[in-house]
């Protein structure tokens, strides 16, 4: 390492400084994945019909615990694709591959039942507007 290479290589020497790389890995997430910026949107979205639908503190917890669960998933596969790139150059391996479908598939998973807990408590609620 070079005398005047100032990328930090220890430890946080704070928990402000550690805030701060927290806060740039999520910019970086917003910035370079596509698959993240879909999925805030879709949390607005849910978050603006559950306001609009006045839902229950209950509801708003399986909402916000969906929210989260679906950007926790994105985050992981996001760092499971960058540590494979750079542990196999680049070059196709089967193990990589792997990791990366499954890192994927954490995402589908964690998308499908936040669709299943969005319309079990939006359709109900949908369904009587449109009955009244």
């Amino acid at each position: 390492m070079g005398s005047h290479d100032n990328h930090q290589v220890t430890k946080n020497h704070h928990l402000f400084q550690a805030m701060g790389h927290a806060f740039d890995g999520i910019v970086a997430m917003l910035r370079e994945e596509r698959n993240m910026r879909f999925h805030v949107i879709a949390a607005m979205l849910a978050v603006i019909v559950g306001w609009y639908l006045r839902i229950s503190t209950a509801d708003w917890l399986w909402i916000l615990l969906v929210i989260f669960l679906v950007f926790a998933a994105e985050f992981l596969n996001t760092v499971t694709e960058a540590v494979t790139d750079l542990l196999s150059n680049h070059h196709y391996d089967i193990n990589v591959r792997k990791a990366k479908d499954v890192a994927a598939g954490g995402v589908l998973l964690a998308a499908l039942f936040a669709v299943a807990v969005g319309l079990i408590i939006f359709v109900p609620r949908f369904y009587a507007l449109i009955i009244r």
